[in-house]
């Protein structure tokens, strides 16, 4: 079952969670698969769509807010764009666009930044928006003050959580066709540091900040040891005793079942039939001539759907007027 854990070091202003997709990320590569237009991601794409999964839970975790975290990465590779959607309940969707060869064991510049144009975007799309707002987006490059390449989707995002949030953060990611995985560990602020502070208070500032740094370093570098292969194969008490087992952790009730990370996808026939509608009768009924009915695929969660020409015909006729619905409806 995908769980989700967070966890506070005990005196210390460091958070930390972490995430396990199992069943939901599985379920996910298996709609893709069933797909018989766009058939199984290859793995490298998979890999880098469940470290996607996992990042976006993490994210969303540690944020208050109603609504999708959409992370998004895009370039001029052969994935020319792939997307994890996180919404604050934990249901979790993602997808790619492949157009072109993927090398076997392809990785972030490979699939995304060939030429050094890729970029990550980071937005927060709230539930009830009011008339006029816009979602929060933030932009990062997928290469680094140096103009050199971000080797992983994790420099990426520790990247981004730097600069838009001034944290420090560490953060492992791992997947595979079974499990998709993260670590993070982040620096939280201190409120009301240094207020009222004289001269000596400012020199005790300075070294509870100096306590902190170090403390903060410490925790990173034991999380920044975890391996691909202990996240994706330990499970969650193993993995936190192996690396912490000398720090206090306060550790939260484990987000899981209903509550917690899962798949699932908002398409619905309905949307696809308003879709269609949008196009208008002679793009539909050119589409009928040339395939003999119309099928529109989600991206999603792979899903199908069919229309016939008496379905088609249904989208375009005024309530109270239309034909029987076809019995061969998916």
């Amino acid at each position: 079952m995908s769980e989700l854990h967070k966890f506070l070091f005990d005196g210390l202003p460091v958070r930390g969670a972490i995430v396990r997709l199992t069943d939901a990320w599985t379920e996910l590569l298996s709609r893709r698969a069933s797909n018989s237009e766009t058939g199984a991601y290859p793995p490298p794409v998979a890999e880098l769509l469940g470290e996607m999964a996992a990042a976006g839970v993490l994210m969303q975790s540690h944020i208050k807010f109603n609504g999708a975290l959409v992370l998004q990465v895009f370039g001029d590779g052969p994935v020319k764009l792939a997307v994890a959607e996180v919404r604050s309940s934990l249901a979790l969707r993602a997808t790619a666009t492949i157009s072109g060869e993927v090398p076997d064991g392809a990785r972030l510049p490979d699939l995304v930044n060939a030429g050094g144009q890729g970029r990550c975007a980071i937005t927060l799309d709230p539930q009830d928006r009011l008339p006029g707002q816009q979602p929060y987006q933030g932009v990062v490059p997928l290469n680094d003050a140096q103009g050199d390449k971000l080797g992983s989707l994790a420099e990426t995002i520790t990247q981004y959580m730097r600069q838009s949030e001034q944290l420090d953060a560490t953060l492992v990611l791992a997947a595979n066709d079974q499990v998709a995985a993260g670590l993070l560990i982040q620096r939280m602020p201190v409120q009301g540091e240094g207020n009222l502070a004289g001269g000596a208070g400012r020199a005790d500032d300075d070294e509870q900040r100096a306590r902190q740094d170090e403390d903060y370093r410490r925790i990173a570098t034991l999380a920044a040891s975890l391996t691909r292969e202990e996240l994706l194969s330990l499970d969650v008490p193993t993995i936190l005793h192996r690396l912490f087992w000398e720090e206090r952790l306060l550790r939260f009730e484990p987000r899981q079942g209903a509550d917690g990370p899962r798949f699932a996808c908002t398409c619905s026939r309905e949307r696809v039939a308003a879709m269609l509608r949008s196009l208008g009768v002679e793009e539909v009924q050119s589409i009928l001539h040339e395939r003999g009915d119309v099928e529109v695929g989600c991206d999603f969660c792979g899903r199908q759907y069919h229309f016939d020409k008496v379905d088609a015909t249904q989208l375009f006729t005024e309530p109270g007027k239309q034909p029987p619905a076809s019995s061969g409806v998916q």
